[in-house]
């Protein structure tokens, strides 16, 4: 039996990541008391006492986690941004390329991809890939997602009886262009300049949809959006699923799989301009979903074991 523990399990993705695994009889999970969890020397303790930890912590503590351990045969599943492009840490997006997947059962550092850099990788890193989309093209990306992505702080003013006016509308963010996920976003997609990012809160718990509007231009000669869609179908091969059913009437909601761990992506738009887009849930494959399907790696199993699909 395999022992888990999960540094940083009172934040909101460590409690997703507890509920999905309290259940299972293949693994232990190793807990630390409240007086406890904060403690480097018990935490320490946990972490080298562990087949495998999750670190579901602010990226300086995520980084000093890793400082303490002295155990070879750890292995780690971050879910915070600090080691997304580090040298020798392997991104746990094993739908995104063979090489992942190939890689995950043996990897001993694993980095959780970002919520809303899962979104914009998914759509763009496959068509750059193929030779389809050019690098050197001038992207947009917007993102909608629920409060919960902020944390427990951001969930407790949401929900507060006495919450600012201001909550109950959308509310744009990260206005100076400078969203920490455009970093993991330009090293994955191989574009060369970022794309000017609008990410959205809005006043609902869970759910993401990532939109990218891309002209005819931007493809490379020749290219239309049949080869768009073909090269993303191609890509995925149904483990990241093609919705286009028009039963939304002409809408396409950001809630759809709230309280999911899977993924939709669709293509819109004409021969002129395409929309891409992404939708999942923000808790769900936009970080502890996606944790547990790299654990499943780890561990020999099915990718989908004890997930909401």
């Amino acid at each position: 039996m395999k022992k888990i523990f999960i540094d940083g399990s009172a934040g909101t993705t460590g409690l997703r990541i507890y509920e999905r695994l309290s259940s299972r009889k293949d693994i232990e999970i190793i807990t630390l008391s409240d007086d406890k969890r904060k403690v480097p020397e018990y935490r320490k303790q946990a972490i080298n006492e562990s087949d495998v930890t999750f670190l579901c912590l602010p990226d300086d503590g995520a980084r000093e986690a890793v400082s303490f351990i002295e155990n070879p045969s750890v292995v780690v599943i971050d879910a915070s941004t600090a080691h997304r492009t580090e040298s020798g840490w392997t991104y746990g997006f094993p739908e995104l390329d063979v090489s992942i997947e190939k890689a995950l059962p043996s990897a001993k550092r694993i980095a959780v991809p970002g919520c809303h850099a899962s979104g914009v990788i998914s759509l763009i890193a496959p068509l750059i890939a193929k030779g389809i989309l050019k690098k050197d093209s001038l992207l947009s990306a917007t993102s909608v997602t629920g409060y919960s992505g902020g944390g427990k702080k951001m969930i407790a003013d949401y929900q507060s009886e006495n919450k600012s006016p201001l909550l109950d509308f959308p509310r744009q963010y990260a206005l100076t262009q400078q969203h920490k996920h455009l970093k993991e976003i330009s090293f994955y997609t191989k574009l060369e300049k970022a794309p000017a990012f609008s990410p959205i809160v809005a006043p609902f718990y869970s759910g993401m949809e990532v939109t990218v509007p891309i002209f005819i231009e931007n493809l490379t000669a020749g290219k239309t959006k049949t080869d768009v869609i073909n090269a993303l179908k191609e890509q995925y091969n149904g483990k990241i699923v093609f919705y286009s059913d028009d039963a939304e009437e002409g809408f396409i909601s950001s809630g759809v799989l709230s309280g999911k761990d899977s993924m939709q992506i669709s293509v819109f738009g004409n021969e002129e301009r395409i929309l891409l887009c992404s939708r999942y849930d923000n808790l769900g494959k936009g970080a502890s979903g996606a944790a547990v399907e790299c654990l499943n790696y780890v561990l020999g199993l099915s990718p989908e074991f004890g997930l909401e699909l």
